[in-house]
């Protein structure tokens, strides 16, 4: 356990922070898989409109550190790649 109160307020501020991470690496998962089922189901539109606030979130996640910079472009790239593949509508 630790001995000095400083020590005890890092663990709080890590528990908090971790917790912050598990959930932004959630809603980053849960976005991607909404994202993947309009891809599958061809709704070129709904997929446009869906993929700047998911580039937001993924983008916004690598500059606080809770992913890597290289992760967050090669995801992005991946959807950009997906979204691209669509016919146009």
């Amino acid at each position: 356990m630790p001995v000095k109160r400083s020590a005890y307020k890092e663990i709080r501020k890590s528990k908090l922070r971790h917790f912050k991470n598990v959930s932004t690496r959630t809603e980053i998962k849960t976005l991607s898989k909404n994202f993947e089922k309009l891809i599958a189901s061809k709704k070129t539109e709904e997929a446009k409109k869906a993929l700047p606030h998911l580039v937001s979130k993924i983008d916004r996640a690598a500059s606080k550190g809770v992913i890597k910079p290289n992760t967050a472009a090669r995801k992005i790239s991946r959807l950009m790649k997906k979204l691209s593949s669509l016919p146009k509508a």
